[in-house]
């Protein structure tokens, strides 16, 4: 794991933002052999309204946690501060939502599993392999969370992971990145660090309408325009800064539907 004060605009490089829009269209095609004339359409355009997947969006009113329990609320908040912390640069992961995001995936499709192959065998993979578990997200992180509270409790007084210092949760994330720290019960510490590192990074960057990126403060950070339908004056323009604030796919807080 590289060092907690990693420049957070570096920290941009190996993770990624993306969003993914779909669409459904129909239309009806002249039948018959190759070269019939294109289908044209009149009147309508070819798509229905409300066809597409649309982001769950998360409203205020649906905020509170509904997968972790107290316990593992209070380590997800102490680790994912080490991950990403707060600073005069940026927010930190606490104060984007990340904890909000993760807790909303996880208890979805995305913590289910739905899309992971999850049945045995399940031998020691290679990194080229993916993930290779018989957890589904969802339950990796309650077994991990409870072998490491364990081995907090163990090595320190009975201490838990949020009690620790600093320096002493850092070190325990180091180990879990290295695979040092065992965690037994079937859980792979490598491998839920790679999750969690991988998961805070994509609550971080997010669009909102996820529950992460609060205020859209890590696009801020980067300067990353958003969801804006055209800046494609800008791609060429290397080293300047795109002077429009981000916008979601919701919009952006101040603007209204004109009437």
């Amino acid at each position: 794991m590289t060092k907690m004060t990693i420049d957070r605009r570096r920290f941009l490089i190996g993770g990624a933002v993306a969003g993914v829009i779909g669409a459904k269209a129909s239309a009806d095609i002249h039948d018959g052999e190759l070269g019939a004339p294109p289908a044209t359409y009149r009147g309508e355009v070819p798509w229905q309204e409300g066809a597409a997947d649309s982001p769950p969006a998360v409203t205020d009113a649906e905020r509170g946690w509904v997968f972790f329990t107290p316990a593992e609320q209070a380590f997800v908040n102490a680790a994912l501060a080490r991950l990403i912390p707060n600073d005069e640069v940026g927010p930190g992961a606490v104060e984007a939502n990340v904890p909000f995001f993760l807790d909303r995936q996880l208890a979805g499709p995305y913590g289910r599993g739905d899309h992971y192959f999850l049945g045995g065998p399940w031998p020691k993979g290679t990194p080229q392999q993916g993930y290779q578990s018989r957890f589904s997200p969802a339950q990796l992180y309650r077994a991990a969370i409870a072998a490491i509270e364990r081995h907090v409790g163990a090595n320190f007084n009975g201490a838990t992971f949020a009690r620790l210092g600093a320096d002493e949760q850092d070190k325990l994330l180091k180990g879990l990145e290295s695979g040092d720290v065992l965690l037994g019960d079937g859980v792979d510490s490598k491998g839920f660090f790679t999750m969690l590192l991988q998961n805070t990074k994509e609550g971080y960057f997010a669009d909102p309408i996820y529950g992460g990126n609060k205020d859209m403060g890590a696009w801020k950070m980067i300067g990353f325009p958003g969801a804006r339908y055209d800046y494609k004056e800008w791609v060429t323009r290397h080293g300047e800064v795109f002077p429009n604030p981000p916008v979601g796919l919701m919009g952006r807080p101040g603007w209204r539907e004109k009437v």
